[in-house]
């Protein structure tokens, strides 16, 4: 389960997960992944409008659309890329800071994701309902899809 909570303009997100830190590494880096966790259980990301260049400086960008078919595009500018441990990104419009911190933890990942700099739109319970319902698409993600290693192709 999920733990978010909201302190002023900081939101901050727990998840323990059953997969490998590689794993969950790789779903917040693969725009496969991203598209099919993204959104949550508010809105849904087209695959095709996934774009990730990992790298400082590179742009992580994706659209949403929510149930009544308004779709927004969602930007953000990674600052830190640290393989498989942490991802820091910008979105540019609002200034908001979002760290992901991926630790090994006995069977599994503990999932942090700390959100600075919240505008005063996202300072609210449905935001702290969307960020928990992400984590919770994760965790789906990665039950529903297993890892291809150890697999060989020719």
């Amino acid at each position: 389960m999920t733990s978010a909570e909201l302190h002023g303009d900081e939101l901050i997100a727990q998840r323990h997960l059953q997969a490998e830190p590689e794993r969950v590494w790789a779903a917040f880096t693969s725009p496969a992944s991203i598209a099919a966790f993204w959104g949550g259980s508010h809105a849904t990301v087209p695959p095709e409008s996934v774009s990730v260049d990992l790298r400082p400086g590179g742009e992580f960008a994706l659209d949403t659309r929510a149930p009544d078919g308004r779709t927004r595009r969602l930007r953000f500018v990674y600052v830190s890329v640290t393989a498989p441990r942490e991802l820091v990104f910008d979105e540019s419009v609002t200034g908001l800071r979002t760290t992901v911190t991926v630790q090994p933890a006995g069977d599994g990942t503990d999932l942090t994701v700390h959100q600075r700099r919240l505008p005063p739109e996202l300072r609210t319970a449905h935001a702290v309902d969307g960020l928990a319902s992400i984590l919770d698409a994760l965790a789906a993600h990665l039950q529903h899809h297993e890892p291809t290693q150890g697999r060989r192709t020719p």
